[in-house]
């Protein structure tokens, strides 16, 4: 275990061209311990993985929510991540991988830690239909486009934590998101997210402060919808700009991710007049250098409807 921690620390700074580090464990099998299979997370989520110390149970705790541990002065989470997809585990929950997620800190226990593996985004295809009840994003061939490669589960952490820790608040207030939004008119925001809860978040943002909008889910797919409406509006003899107004991009997409997607558009003269918003749950301040040096505009974190609804009506009133 220490030597993936330490692959942990080593590597959190890749940002790469469309690659990244996915973290594998596995979970349990079904109910009778059978079937262990692979699942991943982005190891610019983990904090660190540490074994897995004594919980502490707090009364009327939310289904699935073991407890709290304590880890060096700060009080954490920790959420049963077997029970939340439906898998058994065989030899108990033996790690605890720290994440950190839009904000917030906390624990997900799993049986055992695998390897951390680099792939490139376009091994990673998407899965919103998967079996595990939409908590997976993508399904990762870790041995790439090959007959027979070892696949792993890349689940949707935005999803999860919503459905343990769901709020009592709205979403997005109509009454607190401000001002409606002055576009070019027939000029949208093309907006992209692998996430099917982000991306119902950022439609009702959007539709609040009445910014007309195309969604995407993959940076891939966002960027062949930006050559195609590119083309109609050249065709046209317009610029770019009175077709897209502004991209909205996550950061970990399948296909290509967000930092793909920003630096593609900032290389390209047709749109370097073009603002990109990074709207993400990868916090901290390593992310965000990184996030600034593919050149966006503006990072805005996961996700509070009234912050990003001011860095969009910032971005396009320059």
């Amino acid at each position: 275990m220490s030597t993936v921690q330490q692959e942990v620390d080593e590597r959190t700074n890749l940002t790469g061209s469309n690659k990244f580090e996915l973290l594998l464990f596995r979970l349990g099998g079904d109910t009778n311990g059978d079937r262990s299979e692979l699942f991943g997370i982005n190891v610019f989520k983990v904090r660190e993985i540490v074994a897995m110390p004594a919980i502490t149970a707090v009364a009327g705790s939310l289904p699935h929510m073991l407890g709290v541990v304590n880890l060096r002065g700060q009080i954490i989470p920790v959420i049963d991540l077997p029970a939340v997809v439906g898998c058994t585990p065989k030899t108990g929950l033996n790690i605890m991988l720290v994440t950190e997620y839009a904000r917030t800190t906390q624990g997900f226990a799993v049986e055992s830690v695998e390897e951390i593996v680099r792939l490139d985004w376009s091994q990673v295809l998407s899965a919103e239909n998967s079996a595990v009840g939409g908590m997976v994003t993508s399904i990762a061939r870790l041995d790439g486009d090959v007959e027979n490669t070892r696949l792993a589960q890349v689940l949707d952490v935005e999803q999860i934590l919503r459905e343990i820790t769901p709020s009592d608040t709205k979403d997005v207030d109509p009454d607190t998101i401000g001002d409606k939004l002055l576009m070019k008119e027939g000029a949208v925001i093309l907006a992209a997210d692998d996430s099917g809860v982000a991306r119902s978040l950022i439609e009702q943002a959007l539709n609040a402060i009445g910014a007309p909008f195309i969604m995407t889910k993959t940076g891939k797919e966002a960027w062949d919808k930006l050559q195609s409406m590119t083309a109609a509006s050249l065709a046209d003899g317009k610029p770019a700009s009175d077709k897209v107004a502004m991209i909205l991009t996550d950061l970990e997409m399948p296909e290509m991710d967000g930092f793909t997607l920003t630096r593609k558009i900032k290389q390209d003269d047709r749109y370097k007049n073009l603002p990109v918003i990074i709207h993400s749950s990868l916090s901290g301040s390593t992310n965000e250098e990184h996030i600034k040096s593919v050149g966006a505009d503006a990072y805005v974190a996961k996700f509070v409807a009234e912050e990003l609804a001011a860095a969009i009506r910032k971005i396009l009133k320059k």
